[in-house]
């Protein structure tokens, strides 16, 4: 029986060409080959799996290939590569710094470099996880890394470059490799199935890609454990069997459901979830994740982003021209909140029910919002037209021609001194009626008119306008009888939908107070909200009639009163300058200050 050999081995690119997603590094390297700009000093830094040190070792061969073909790639079969493919070339050496990073490699290293090459034209050294040098190490190491021989090429590959030395950095050229992407992975794959004659599903091979988040070797190992779990027969059921994968039908089925506002069956899914072994934090992450492929397959333009198979890309964009906008990002967001209070939920069971709860109701809140804003908007049009007649007499009053004032005039001041004469047991009515409508006439100042119009007959936008802005100085209670009860879940919706209009409008101040503080309900009808300053409070009783109108209106309860109350300041904890210490320690021991006179010592500030 011969000796396995994992597909990660096996298949290890052994050219420029068949190194998967680093078109960019590989692209790079080839063209200094051609043009004889070899640098003597790479760093190869990205994360695992994703090819640095393959690539390492295909540069090593192809600048000691005797026979570059026009494609700048290692013949293959010249002396050196040969060797190279045996193992048993004096031009390469390779260091593993996770158990060699002490002085005295680094030296040995250093007498090696030494030595010119007898056969070929370059010695390739390749340090392999350099980040795990020691300081002392990367010192010793500097100077030849800076001037090393003509025949030296140093290529150190990490996937942690925020932790070597900026003095090495400043030495190498530095390619950055890339996660590899989904598609990719699949398609190479889908190439190694093919060569192994394994029957294979194209969504299986998606989701082993996707499991691997970016890095090849990890789905090559899985790629290989999924072999040997079906016998060559690569299906979407055997994988996400085998990686503990929830499988797409779950997600599509409780979206429908949820849409649907059909609690039950989402409820019901959702335990079958958790009897067959998933983690709630694991499905709530899930569902984010399908919510947000819904939302791109919403434009054909972020279509690229859904990183699947075709079939489920079908899939999803079907379901997405079904399921409105505002459900998706309503629920994407209480998918976030729930992942956020879940690890420290003592009940995290029902933090995952309430979020799908919530995720049936996002419908009704949204009709229920839109009417209520609908019904607020038509009292306030009721109560413009009942002020518009006050408005007309008031128009009336201004377009009085007033004269300009004369010499020949008496002054104001004869026409208020009558007035001001009368004793208080006077009736009321002798003193309204003493002065004359001349009188009246001269004694109204022209400034005040023409700041109020500057027209004699107003147009209809001006008494819209001055219908809105007397609207809005003085809002009044909404008057009604309904007193039901209602519940906390359905308060709070209402409460954000709210703040969410007052922002939609600019008003992020309002926005920012009802969503910092979470309320409370005490004695069924009264709100209790928290405050940090006496401005929050100024700018909640500003916005509390018309709040206090949509909640009782929503809610059906007139009954419903706003309590604030601001929270007390945290006491600051006091910090002390050096001279105050220095006091404080001189008053205990005065011989403190005599030490310090004799030495002439200063006090740092």
């Amino acid at each position: 029986m011969d000796n396995f050999i994992v597909s990660a081995r096996k298949y290890r690119p052994s050219t420029f060409e068949t190194v998967v997603g680093q078109m960019h590094i590989t692209g790079t390297l080839k063209n200094a080959i051609k043009n004889n700009q070899l640098a003597q000093a790479f760093l190869f830094c990205g994360p695992r799996g994703v090819g640095k040190t393959t690539c390492a070792r295909i540069l090593a061969k192809t600048i000691n290939c005797q026979n570059l073909t026009p494609e700048i790639e290692a013949c293959g079969t010249c002396d050196s590569c040969k060797s190279f493919q045996a193992g048993n070339s004096f031009n390469f050496h390779e260091l593993d710094a996770a158990s060699n990073n002490s002085v005295d490699d680094i030296r040995n290293l250093i007498d090696q470099v030494r030595i010119p090459p007898q056969a070929g034209k370059y010695k390739v050294y390749i340090i392999d996880e350099v980040h795990m040098l020691s300081a002392s190490a990367f010192n010793a190491f500097l100077k030849t890394l800076e001037e090393p021989p003509p025949y030296a090429i140093f290529i150190l590959a990490t996937t942690e470059k925020h932790k070597i030395l900026p003095t090495i950095l400043s030495r190498c050229q530095i390619f950055d490799f890339n996660r590899i992407k989904v598609d990719d992975i699949a398609l190479h794959l889908e190439k190694i199935a093919t060569r192994e004659g394994i029957s294979f599903e194209k969504d299986g091979l998606h989701i082993i890609a996707q499991k691997a988040d970016g890095g090849l070797r990890d789905a090559l190992s899985m790629f290989d454990q999924i072999v040997s779990f079906t016998n060559k027969e690569v299906t979407y059921k055997s994988v996400i069997a085998n990686l503990n994968i929830l499988d797409y039908d779950y997600y599509f089925k409780l979206v429908d459901f949820l849409t649907a506002q059909d609690i039950s069956n989402a409820l019901i899914l959702f335990d079958e979830i958790l009897n067959n072994g998933f983690d709630g934090n694991h499905f709530i992450n899930g569902l984010a994740s399908h919510l947000r492929n819904l939302l791109v397959g919403k434009d054909p333009q972020t279509l690229q982003l859904l990183e699947v198979s075709d079939n489920i890309k079908s899939r999803y964009i079907e379901q997405s021209k079904s399921t409105n906008l505002s459900f998706i990002l309503t629920a994407l967001n209480l998918a976030n909140q729930c992942d956020l209070v879940y690890k420290n939920s003592k009940n995290q069971r029902l933090q995952v029910e309430m979020a799908l709860i919530k995720m049936a109701h996002i419908q009704n809140a949204v009709h229920l919002a839109q009417g209520g804003f609908n019904n607020v908007s038509s009292s306030n049009a009721e109560a413009d037209k009942k002020k518009t007649p006050e408005l007309t007499k008031i128009e009336n009053t201004a377009s009085i021609e007033v004269p300009a004032p004369n010499e020949n005039k008496a002054p104001i001041k004869e026409v208020i001194s009558p007035v001001k004469e009368v004793t208080p047991t006077e009736p009321l009515k002798e003193i309204v009626e003493k002065p004359t409508i001349h009188q009246l006439k001269d004694s109204i100042p022209l400034k005040p008119i023409q700041k109020k119009t500057s027209k004699l007959i107003p147009s209809l936008k001006d008494l819209e306008a001055l219908s809105e802005s007397n609207s809005e100085k003085e809002p009044t209670f909404l008057e009604g009888s309904d007193v039901e009860s209602f519940s906390f879940e359905s308060f709070l919706i209402h409460w954000n939908s709210y703040a969410e209009k007052a922002k939609e409008n600019g008003r992020i101040n309002i926005y920012t107070l009802l969503t910092s503080q979470p309320p409370e309900i005490k004695n069924e009808i009264e709100i209790h909200i928290s405050l940090d300053s006496k401005y929050q409070d100024d700018i909640l009783k500003e916005e509390t009639i018309d709040l206090l109108n949509y909640l009782r209106t929503e809610l059906k309860n007139f009954n419903i009163i706003l309590k604030s109350n601001i929270s007390p300041k945290k006491q600051t904890k006091k910090y002390y300058t050096s001279i105050e210490k220095y006091q404080y320690m001189v008053e205990k021991n005065p011989k403190l200050e005599e030490m310090r006179v004799k030495f002439n010592l200063d006090l740092l500030p």
